[in-house]
């Protein structure tokens, strides 16, 4: 209760008349700067209130409403129950078992030419619409927990659910392909199964936040993977000084276009051709691909030779090429250019 003397707010619908100002009880007219801000900000607060109390229904369509394949409510006792079965501990474990067991599967086939098979690849076959029923039954269970895809946290919305999605419904077509006559080979989708191992990861935690670190990672390694790609490009610029063109000669027979029995064949240089072959043009070492005569290629050069994948046959091909044939003979003593092409000949 206040004081005598002190100002005492006015309450809204008073009806005193006076709704901009108070007064104290002596009748004198308060300042609005005090009670009048009180008077505000109270008001304020009462809006926030009721709005975090009394909210605004937000209205619901059959798409935003959270009711599983547009059947099963919340309090749906089939809902409640499937939830209750995908959370089911033992549940999991059979599920991370039939995974286990399907990759040991796929690890025993053995694929031969023209679609034969074992023995035993056949029996492994049999077990694959089990598999296909299992892996069927966990996503049913799951959607009916969850929803299909239209409301917040469905099936769907997670995305391990929509690559063991992908690989159950590619293991249904291509189960379906072989046991109907389609005009669509759809036998191509059983090489999506590769994608069974990663089940594992969905069904573990602890994996699933390793691969995120790991795909958090990778966003700063880009950074490293550009640098490298400069110093990449910086070598294939020098490859473009120093073999421009210079990799499309090599040696034939005498009138004929037969190649020289090197294997592979090289270009002609220092070392020119045996008795017989003339050196002539050519495509170029492994099909004209591996050149510098642009920097597409000559980058796909360098990048083949930090591989260490056939950089030795790259090194010779530039070590056999001189770049003038006066250099060339300077390194040969007593020798004289012969054809250009030809490299030198000793005296």
């Amino acid at each position: 209760m206040a004081r005598f003397g002190e100002a005492v707010v006015a309450r809204p619908g008073s009806g005193d008349g006076d709704s901009d100002q108070s007064r104290n009880r002596q009748g004198t007219p308060v300042p609005a700067s005090g009670p009048a801000a009180a008077y505000k900000q109270s008001k304020a607060q009462r809006a926030r209130t009721m709005a975090l109390y009394n909210p605004i229904p937000v209205r619901q369509n059959c798409f935003t409403v959270n009711r599983s394949l547009f059947i099963f409510g919340e309090d749906n006792i089939v809902r409640k129950y499937a939830k209750k079965l995908i959370d089911w501990p033992p549940f999991e474990y059979m599920i991370l078992a039939t995974i286990i067991a399907n990759c040991i599967v796929l690890a025993l086939e053995q694929h031969l030419p023209e679609d034969d098979k074992t023995p035993m690849s056949r029996r492994l076959e049999k077990t694959e619409p089990y598999f296909i029923g299992i892996f069927c039954f966990e996503a049913g269970i799951k959607i009916v927990a969850l929803g299909f895809i239209f409301h917040k946290g469905s099936y769907l919305r997670n995305g391990w659910n929509v690559m063991d999605f992908i690989v159950v419904l590619s293991g249904i077509l291509a189960t379906a392909g072989t046991h109907f006559n389609t005009h669509v080979d759809l036998r191509t989708l059983r090489a999506v199964r590769v994608l069974r191992p990663l089940k594992l990861v969905s069904g573990i935690p602890s994996l699933q936040i390793v691969l995120k670190s790991i795909m958090k990672a990778m966003v700063p390694l880009l950074q490293i993977g550009l640098l490298l790609f400069f110093a990449i490009l910086m070598f294939a610029i020098i490859g473009l000084e120093f073999y421009s063109g210079k990799l499309h000669r090599a040696c034939f027979m005498n009138n004929s276009g037969i190649l020289e029995g090197f294997d592979p064949p090289h270009p002609c240089g220092v070392q020119g051709c045996p008795a017989g072959y003339e050196c002539k043009d050519w495509i170029g070492p492994n099909d004209g691909i591996t050149q510098f005569d642009n920097i597409l290629f000559a980058v796909l050069t360098v990048f083949q030779c930090i591989t260490m994948e056939g950089w030795t046959t790259v090194l010779y091909n530039g070590l056999n090429i001189p770049r003038s044939m006066n250099l060339a003979c300077r390194r040969v003593p007593d020798c004289q250019p012969t054809e250009p092409g030809r490299g030198c000949r000793r005296e």
